[in-house]
Parts: C-alpha cells; sequence; structure tokens
C-alpha cells in the first residue's frame, strides 16, 4: 500500500483496492468477499474456510472484520428441531457504494478543513515574520 496521496494517486488501482483503502482489509477478507460474490448460496463460516483453504477460525477473524465493514450480512438459519447456525452473504454492491461514497465525502470534508487550518497557521506564522523583518 502507497504512503502518500500522491502515490495512490499514481499507481494503478482497481475497484477491489477500495476494500483495501477505504477499510484496511486484508488479502483474506478480499478472498472471503469474492467467495462470498461467486457462489449462489449465503455460506456458513466452515464452508467460506473450506473455500478459501484456511482455519475455521482465521475464516471467522476474515468474516467478522467483512461484517464490521458493512461488506457482507449475517442471517440466522433456524432447524425444524430448534437450534440455529449463520450463513453468510454480500451486501447489496449500491449499498457498500453508497457507503463509500459517504466515508469519501467524510474524508473530502475533513481534509478540506485540514488544509484550510495550515494554511491559517502558516499564514498567520509568515505574516509575524513579513513584521518582524
Amino acid at each position: 500500500m502507497p504512503d502518500s496521496m500522491s502515490e495512490q494517486l499514481r499507481q494503478d488501482m482497481q475497484c477491489e483496492g477500495l476494500l483495501e483503502c477505504f477499510h484496511g482489509l486484508k488479502q483474506l477478507d478480499k478472498d472471503v468477499f469474492r467467495v462470498l460474490v461467486e457462489v449462489e448460496e449465503p455460506q456458513t463460516v466452515d464452508e467460506i474456510a473450506e473455500r478459501v483453504d484456511r482455519e475455521r477460525s482465521t475464516a471467522y477473524r476474515a468474516v467478522q472484520r467483512l461484517i464490521q465493514a458493512g461488506f457482507i450480512q449475517k442471517e440466522q438459519v433456524n432447524y425444524d428441531q430448534g437450534g440455529y447456525y449463520h450463513v453468510y452473504r454480500p451486501t447489496d454492491p449500491s449499498k457498500i457504494a453508497d457507503n463509500m461514497q459517504r466515508l469519501l465525502n467524510d474524508w473530502y470534508a475533513k481534509m478540506g478543513q485540514l488544509i484550510q487550518e495550515f494554511e491559517t497557521k502558516y499564514e498567520d506564522e509568515t505574516s509575524i515574520q513579513s513584521a518582524d523583518a
């Protein structure tokens, strides 16, 4: 991952890079997300772990990061005799895109505020130095 914004802008970024850029997701997280997008039905953690060739606990941590980022949804499936288990499916891409757009807008507003603070701070210091000269 590039260190500066100018490096990021020079980089040939693809849409999957947004998952890392916006949410700090790891390669395994992206692999799990891709699996869930490619399959027709919601998957259990065991099924996900098998598809990404990882231990169940490792796959579960990736699933939790994806839930927290809003990329996947957890659903409860009830057994007829009682009890339940969870399956996971991807969130609607338009909802993910809307969330990323909101994050970008928030980031843009914050950066604009910081740029204004920078300008004000150093404009004041430059004025003081000019007056002292």
